[in-house]
């Protein structure tokens, strides 16, 4: 049969048929019978191809035919650009923080290598039950639990490229078990990033603050930020967060079937991450560390039972902060990383406060030391001259009320030894009027007090600070629902009553008598270099105001704390034995109803030419010259000893 269906003879075939048919042709005509016939036909009919599957096959091939063509010629370049996309992936990279070091160079913050655990959602599994399975299997691994895990990654969402962090601050030995333990496992992977590291041992902790990951607000104000990025939570890291942050970069990479990165693509688009800018201090970290030994030793000598206090010290021409310490302090480093919450609900709970910075957020009544101002307002309103003396009683009466002195001082009295004796009679005088003395009177009193800084804000380059409290008659009648009254104005001229000030706003006003009448702006932050330690900005001083008072007012207020020192019966005698020349105050601020007192001491030196000024607090320790004098006088020895 050929491909036609038909039958083919042999050579011979039709000679032989042709005798065959001469011989017995009736026969074999006969022979052919209707059922034969009708078994040949079928026989034929089967061996012969349908039609119509013909067509079948013919249109299932040029359909083949078609799709072949459209997806490797016309559509060649978007299905590239598809295959590409599914193994090539950006990621971006967090740039490391500034490092933030002493006058010196001595580092007191700066990022330490360290590894994470963490997943790039856009590369976790596409289907909800393969992803819930991986989260169940990292949770068993890494110890975070699997609705930790989903909260973090629905938070930055399934398309994101960022990496999230389940696990931070991993030690070695568990980064490597977790590296070989989640390979394979689509998006997970354990990198290396940088840690925060923190000098902890001088009291830092309050200046320098600490980072943290950043929150869903912040996020919110500024969408240049990463989602596992880290920021500046307090202190130094938060005011100066712009500057240590750097620019984050950006990479692609070729990526597997798992989600595991292949490699790095060589790319135009790429960017290299830009470290932050580094910070540069006015602090010196030796004076720092024997200002918080002075100061914690000064606390457990008081003998009261203190736990807390506070020491500032600042360059009088300046307003450069030397050293800046409140204690008790705290760890800073336990932020860095994950945050260790039991640790964390300890600070919350201790009955010491030991994150409130005291020497900008603590509020006290300020005791004898406001004195010195009391003087300079006094000369420069024209109250009283340097030459005004009078006999001082051991109290003043005032109806049924009476006004002591802390102790009785004999004779006559002058601004200067009202000053150097911590006289409170000749201060009520000042304040409200006795005797001879006019008296300044709560107005004048209140504008002199606002003149030197306090009832408001220093500036001080941290995110937070109190103001304290300049109380008014206005403030009074609204609190307390009563009017002014003589005695209240008496109470403020010794630094009693309902007036309240930070350590940073005194040694400011103490910087203001020592300098000649110039009211600074206290700054922590010297200059900001970059990394190749380029000077990017300088800070130079910044004056609030200046000549507010009169040269003699100040000179006067000066001359007095120069007795304090000089003086066999002045306050501040413990300073004589220093190697330069010192002026100083004390003062002993009652609190809790007069139940307390509250320790302080302020000094400067030398004094011609002052280059430091220092005050120190010590929360219920008791008498300034016994309890704070000490500690003042032990870090002005350290101070002058190295120069």
């Amino acid at each position: 049969m050929d491909f036609l269906g038909n039958f083919s003879r042999l050579p011979g075939d039709r000679k032989k048929r042709q005798v065959e048919a001469s011989d017995d042709a009736d026969f074999q005509y006969q022979d052919l019978t209707l059922e034969a016939q009708a078994k040949i036909s079928d026989e034929e009919n089967q061996r012969r191809p349908f039609p119509v599957l013909k067509l079948i096959i013919f249109l299932l091939f040029a359909l083949l035919l078609t799709r072949i063509f459209y997806l490797q010629v016309v559509g060649a370049e978007k299905n590239l650009n598809l295959a590409v996309g599914n193994s090539v992936r950006p990621r971006a990279i967090i740039s490391g923080r500034g490092v933030i070091s002493d006058v010196n160079g001595v580092w007191l913050a700066r990022d330490v290598p360290s590894f994470v655990l963490g997943v790039y959602p856009s590369d976790l599994p596409k289907k909800t039950s393969d992803r819930e399975a991986e989260y169940q299997k990292l949770a068993a691994l890494s110890g975070v639990s699997a609705d930790e895990i989903r909260r973090r990654v629905d938070a930055s969402g399934l398309t994101s490229i960022q990496l999230e962090i389940i696990k931070p601050d991993l030690g070695r030995e568990e980064s490597l078990i977790l590296q070989e333990s989640t390979s394979g496992m689509p998006g997970v992977t354990v990198s290396a990033q940088s840690m925060r590291q923190y000098k902890n041992d001088s009291g830092l902790a309050e200046i320098l603050g600490y980072t943290g990951l950043i929150s869903t607000d912040e996020l919110s104000t500024d969408p240049n930020y990463l989602m596992n990025e880290y920021t500046g939570k307090a202190g130094l890291e938060k005011s100066y967060q712009g500057d240590l942050r750097g620019t984050p970069g950006i990479e692609k990479v070729e990526v597997n079937s798992h989600g595991k990165v292949a490699q790095t693509l060589s790319d135009s688009s790429n960017k290299l991450p830009v470290a932050g800018n580094n910070l540069t201090l006015n602090i010196d970290y030796n004076l720092q560390k024997v200002m918080s030994d002075q100061l914690a030793a000064g606390i457990a000598g008081s003998g009261t039972g203190s736990t807390a206090g506070t020491v500032v010290a600042m360059n009088p021409q300046t307003g450069a902060v030397l050293g800046m310490v409140s204690l008790p302090s705290y760890d800073n480093n336990i932020f860095a990383g994950k945050v260790d919450s039991s640790e964390y609900q300890k600070l919350l709970a201790d009955p010491n406060f030991p994150l409130l910075n005291r020497a900008t957020m603590g509020i006290y009544p300020s005791g004898s030391i406001i004195k010195i101002v009391m003087a300079a307002a006094g000369i420069d309103a024209g109250v009283i001259t340097p030459s005004t003396a009078i006999e001082t009683p051991a109290e003043i009466d005032i109806g049924d009320y009476k006004f002591p002195d802390w102790k009785y001082h004999t004779g006559l009295t002058d601004v200067e030894r009202a000053i150097a004796e911590s006289n409170d009679i000749f201060f009520y005088a000042v304040a409200g009027g006795y005797d001879k003395i006019k008296g300044l009177g709560i107005r004048l009193i209140d504008n002199y007090l606002s003149l030197f800084g306090f009832g408001e804000k220093t500036g001080i380059d941290l995110p937070s600070e109190a103001a304290g409290l300049v109380p008014t008659p206005e403030w009074k009648e609204k609190v307390r629902g009563e009017p002014w009254y003589l005695g209240d104005s008496y109470h403020l001229g010794i630094g009693q009553g309902d007036f309240l000030i930070t350590p940073l706003q005194m040694v400011r006003a103490v910087c203001a008598i020592a300098n000649g009448g110039k009211l600074v702006v206290p700054e922590l932050v010297k200059n900001i270099t970059d990394q190749s330690e380029k000077i990017v900005q300088t800070m130079s001083p910044k004056t609030l105001r200046q000549n507010f008072v009169s040269a003699e007012a100040i000179a006067t207020s000066q001359a007095g704390m120069r007795q304090a020192v000089t003086s066999a019966s002045g306050s501040g005698r413990l300073l004589q034995n220093l190697p330069v020349t010192s002026a100083a105050k004390t003062g002993t601020a009652q609190f809790m109803n007069n139940q307390k007192e509250h320790a302080w001491f302020e000094a400067y030196a030398p004094y011609e030419n002052p280059q430091i000024a220092i005050v120190v607090m010590i929360e219920g320790g008791g008498e300034g010259y016994t309890a704070a004098g000490p500690v003042a006088d032990n870090i002005l020895q350290y101070y002058f000893s190295q120069r």
